[in-house]
């Protein structure tokens, strides 16, 4: 899964701002032919980027090339279990992309454009995500 190597900040602020707003970096597939874009906001953890990931490369029997143009660098924290309030925040527990509408998430080339839309809908069933399926040659 993916993760940052090295953090400056081991907990950080949740900042739900990052949120508001649609995405102007990242918003072209810029390496393949074929995008899933994000239609609406959310929090993407590295477990849901490789599960759509596998499913994608699953589909497509490993042919053609993919990116992921996301990478989760904020870490979210948690408090285990039956915990009283108060004695500060929790231990970090997993990492998040923050994606906002309108970026791509994964791009895909070397595939025909039905098994590509096929791949792209089944890894946009595992994001928390609303997606859409891009293909450069039609613009």
């Amino acid at each position: 899964m993916l993760q940052p190597r090295k953090e400056k900040h081991r907990k950080i602020f949740r900042d739900r701002s990052a949120l508001k707003g649609i995405s102007h970096r990242g918003s072209r597939v810029s390496f393949g032919t074929y995008g899933l874009k994000a239609q609406t906001a959310g929090e993407i953890t590295a477990r849901q980027i490789e599960a759509a990931r596998r499913a994608m490369t699953r589909y497509v029997k490993r042919g053609g090339k993919i990116w992921i143009n996301i990478f989760p660098h904020k870490s979210v924290t948690r408090k285990s279990a039956e915990v009283p309030m108060g004695s500060g925040k929790g231990a970090p527990d997993h990492h998040v992309a923050v994606v906002k509408p309108g970026r791509v998430i994964f791009e895909m080339e070397g595939i025909e454009t039905d098994v590509a839309k096929e791949a792209m809908r089944l890894a946009a069933s595992k994001l928390p995500v609303k997606c859409k399926f891009i293909n450069t040659n039609e613009i």
